[in-house]
């Protein structure tokens, strides 16, 4: 019997136990509160919300900006209707002269505007003409290469006299006549003080010795320098019959004549200033 009701009590609190896990297992009891979603944010309210209240701002500036213009007008009108008419008239002179002495400052800024053009006008043609100068004395001089339209003209060797310096200060004269502006003999560049002199074998121009074949470069019209040899009668017919030596003459376009003179000091000759 003791033993039966030792099993009984046990099955009891069996049951018991069960009764209780369950009603601890239902969700109604609390122990396991609910998580309740939050709501979102509506954006899209927020962001009319921030563009009122700009709107709202740049109207109150608006406002406030007409209002302080409409009070300066309104306080310069009443300025000038308090003044009486002395005092206009003297606001009224005073605009005036400040208008005369603009006009003024206009008329002295243009005058010196004008000055500085002309200084400026007649700087440049006072370096034009003294870069025209400088090159016509250094062409002339012999300072400076040449280029332009012209002859060449090749002289052989005389078959029954030798070609002397007299022949050949013809033909430089000659050609000077008719024009020419540079003159080159063989390697030698002909200035206004050159000078020509017979030697052993061909020429000295100038202190140095050439030979024949002779060739003269001369930059001018080159028609009337082809005259100026070829007239008959003239320098190359003398050379042709009296000498016996071949002369030819070829115009051209284009004659360079590059042989160059150092520049020489006047011993007595000076400018006058």
């Amino acid at each position: 019997m003791a033993r039966k009701a030792q099993s009984d009590n046990m099955l009891e609190k069996m049951r018991d136990q069960h009764v209780q896990d369950k009603v601890n297992d239902r969700m109604e009891t609390g122990s396991f509160p609910t998580v309740r979603k939050k709501p979102r944010k509506d954006l899209n309210r927020a962001s009319n919300k921030s563009r009122l209240l700009s709107s709202i701002l740049i109207a109150l500036m608006c406002a406030l900006l007409g209002f302080a213009y409409m009070s300066q007008i309104n306080n310069t009108k009443s300025t000038y209707e308090t003044m009486d008419e002395s005092e206009l008239v003297r606001l009224l002179n005073e605009s005036n002269t400040q208008i005369s002495n603009l006009e003024q400052r206009k008329t002295q800024l243009n005058s010196q505007l004008n000055s500085l053009k002309s200084a400026a006008n007649e700087q440049e043609q006072a370096r034009k003409i003294a870069k025209q100068n400088e090159e016509t004395s250094g062409l002339i001089s012999g300072r400076l290469a040449a280029k332009g339209q012209g002859v060449t003209i090749r002289i052989g060797r005389g078959s029954t006299t030798k070609v002397d310096a007299s022949i050949m200060f013809n033909l430089i004269e000659e050609l000077r006549n008719a024009g020419a502006e540079v003159i080159a003999i063989n390697n030698v560049r002909v200035i206004t003080s050159t000078y020509i002199q017979d030697a052993e074998e061909g020429l000295i121009v100038d202190g140095t010795t050439i030979k024949p074949t002779y060739t003269v470069k001369a930059i001018g019209n080159p028609q009337e320098l082809s005259n100026a040899v070829d007239i008959a009668g003239g320098v190359g017919a003398q050379l042709q019959v009296k000498y016996g030596s071949n002369v030819n003459v070829q115009p051209s376009d284009s004659i360079i004549i590059d042989e160059v003179r150092e520049a020489t000091q006047n011993q007595y000759a000076k400018t006058v200033e």
